[in-house]
C-alpha cells in the first residue's frame, strides 16, 4: 500500500545460499518500507536483476528451453503477470519475457497481451507451461481458459 507506482515487482537471481532480497524491509532494491524498513539499509540486501513494474503481480514463470520460438527466447523467462488489484489504473494482465542480455543482465518485453482493455480486465494470466513441441500454455483464472501459444516461421 505504498501507492500506484510503488513498489515495482521484482525478478531476483539467487547466486549464493541464504541470499536475502530485502523483503519486507526493502522493496525493489532501493526503497525502504515505511514500517518495516526503519533502521535498515537497502544496500545490505541483493537488488533485483529486473524491475517488472508496480503491482503487476507476477505469479508463474518458466525458463524456456524449447526450439519453436526464435533463438532470442532460448533460456529466457516467460512470466505470467496476474495484474493489479490495488492500482487506480490497472497494469499487468499479460505475459512478459525476461531476456538475458549476454552481459549478465536482463531486459524485458511484453510477449502476449490483450487481457486488459482500458480499465477492464477480460483475463488474468496465472502460469506458463512449456509443452514438448516448444509451444506455451498460459492459464487464465478470470476467463477460465488455457491458451496455447505457438510460432510458425514466416
Amino acid at each position: 500500500m505504498m501507492g500506484n507506482d510503488m513498489p515495482d515487482c521484482e525478478l531476483n537471481t539467487l547466486t549464493t545460499v541464504g541470499e536475502h532480497f530485502g523483503f519486507p524491509f526493502c522493496h525493489q532494491g532501493d526503497t525502504l518500507d515505511p514500517e518495516f524498513g526503519v533502521g535498515k539499509n537497502c544496500a545490505d540486501y541483493t537488488a533485483p536483476v529486473l524491475k517488472l513494474g508496480p503491482h503487476v503481480a507476477p505469479l508463474g514463470m518458466k525458463f524456456y528451453r524449447g526450439k519453436m520460438f526464435p533463438e532470442k527466447y532460448r533460456n529466457a523467462i516467460f512470466i505470467a503477470e496476474h495484474g493489479s488489484w490495488n492500482r487506480s489504473t490497472p497494469i499487468g494482465y499479460r505475459v512478459k519475457v525476461a531476456l538475458p542480455d549476454g552481459a549478465g543482465g536482463w531486459t524485458q518485453e511484453v510477449f502476449a497481451d490483450g487481457w486488459l482493455s482500458g480499465n477492464t480486465a477480460t483475463g488474468r494470466p496465472v502460469d506458463v507451461l512449456e509443452l514438448e513441441d516448444g509451444s506455451l500454455l498460459v492459464s487464465d483464472d478470470a476467463a477460465d481458459m488455457i491458451y496455447r501459444i505457438g510460432y510458425t516461421k514466416p
